[in-house]
């Protein structure tokens, strides 16, 4: 299993520690990281699972990234197109993505509580695809 992982730069203290943790749980589950993009934001993450399939160098793409509130509704915005996107694009391509971006609605505090969740994105990611092959 070739997993790609597409990364937000965007509070980097933060989803750099989920990037660690997700390509350790790959390796882990019996996984290869074929592949890590790292983009400005959540908004462009949708744009670099797209090109990672395009590639055609993965069986499935792990998103991360944190999306933590502002002042403004800013955080709501970004999180809901980022993950319709990302789901359209699962739902195009047929392989399975998941969503390991963080947020809205968050503290920083509670994004580092959250780094965990990587986790949880690259067994959605794996269980996806070997429920394919059975």
């Amino acid at each position: 299993m070739k997993i790609g992982i597409v990364v937000s730069e965007y509070n980097y203290d933060i989803t750099m520690m989920m990037l660690e943790r997700a390509i350790d749980h790959v390796k882990f589950l019996g996984g290869e990281v074929s592949e890590v993009l790292k983009v400005p934001g959540t908004f462009e993450i949708p744009l670099g699972v797209k090109r990672l399939i395009e590639a055609g160098n993965v069986d499935g793409v792990v998103t991360l990234g944190a999306v933590i509130q502002g002042e403004t509704d800013h955080d709501d915005i970004i999180m809901q197109n980022a993950a319709r996107k990302i789901m359209d694009i699962s739902i195009e391509t047929g392989m399975p993505v998941s969503l390991g971006v963080t947020g809205p609605g968050q503290t920083r505090l509670q994004a580092e509580a959250r780094i965990e969740k990587a986790r949880s994105a690259v067994e959605a990611v794996i269980k996806m695809l070997k429920a394919n092959k059975n």
